[in-house]
């Protein structure tokens, strides 16, 4: 049963709900503005576990205050319930825009960057995303992207199973190096913006299967699909940034979201691209559970 009011704000309907939230459309009236109201469900309340994870995810979105990130209003709780009120973007997500075809070169390069920006002050921070997906990626009413569901996943233990399919993240966009110990890093991310940049231009992820174990192995065995063999007028340069974002081997990835967008930005303004080398690290910084 959708609640009349939450904390001071009133709720205008749901949204939509996954395993570990309800979110809902409101109007706050003391700021006079529409927002979005993330719950934890009810059914959850009795694990304190999941209480104590949708806290620090509060703190976690509160530290990683950047442009490029959905901002958290307030939160707190209602009859029990810990909620948090946040930006409400009224421009729809990646996945939305997906549905109508690839995007141009140029629109995947102007994303990709601004999205960079935020996973790459994430990581310096010690946080990890662990689910970029064009679900995660939302827009506003001027058409800048932000990462959204920042917090919950940066701050989750690796051995906890969080989803129904027993998978933490999105199997279509998940590194090679987590289907064994240690292979938590913000590499990770890093190679899910390139899956994510895959299918920007090609209208489909770079691996799927019928099961989310299944698509993890074709993370690790399968190699990495030609681009251009989707979208043929693409010019080749961008295979050999693809090639490098999606590298089994997280030491020849891109060492940070931002040497990805930089070459993608080359190639996006017709510019040849250097010998690709692997950048300054950002993976060694101490990440936070």
């Amino acid at each position: 049963m959708t609640p009349a009011t939450i904390g001071r704000c009133q709720v205008l309907g749901e949204i939509g709900r996954g395993g570990m939230a309800t979110v809902y459309r409101a109007y706050d009236r003391e700021a006079d503005r529409e927002v979005v109201i993330k719950v934890l469900p009810r059914e959850l309340l009795h694990d304190p576990t999941f209480r104590a994870r949708f806290q620090r995810e509060i703190k976690a979105v509160t530290a990683l205050e950047h442009p490029a990130i959905v901002p958290l209003y307030d939160s707190g709780e209602d009859a029990g319930q810990p909620f948090m009120v946040m930006r409400l973007m009224t421009g729809g997500s990646l996945a939305d825009r997906l549905r109508h075809g690839p995007l141009t070169l140029a629109q995947a390069a102007r994303i990709i960057s601004h999205l960079a920006t935020a996973l790459d002050a994430a990581h310096v921070a010690g946080s990890i995303h662990r689910d970029i997906k064009p679900d995660n990626v939302l827009f506003d009413h001027t058409d800048q992207p932000y990462l959204a569901d920042f917090g919950i996943v940066s701050v989750m233990q690796t051995a906890t199973i969080l989803t129904r399919s027993g998978v933490i993240g999105t199997p279509e966009y998940m590194a090679p190096e987590l289907t064994r110990p240690g292979g938590l890093s913000p590499l990770m991310d890093v190679y899910a913006l390139g899956a994510m940049l895959f299918e920007m231009l090609s209208g489909r992820p770079p691996y799927h299967a019928d099961t989310p174990i299944g698509a993890l192995i074709a993370h690790v065995t399968e190699p990495i699909p030609d681009v251009r063999m989707l979208q043929p007028a693409l010019p080749a340069d961008i295979q050999r940034v693809l090639e490098q974002a999606l590298a089994k081997d997280p030491q020849e990835r891109y060492q940070s979201a931002g040497a990805l967008a930089g070459d993608l930005a080359a190639v996006a303004a017709n510019t040849s691209l250097p010998t690709l080398k692997v950048a300054v690290s950002v993976a060694q910084v101490t990440v936070t559970l």
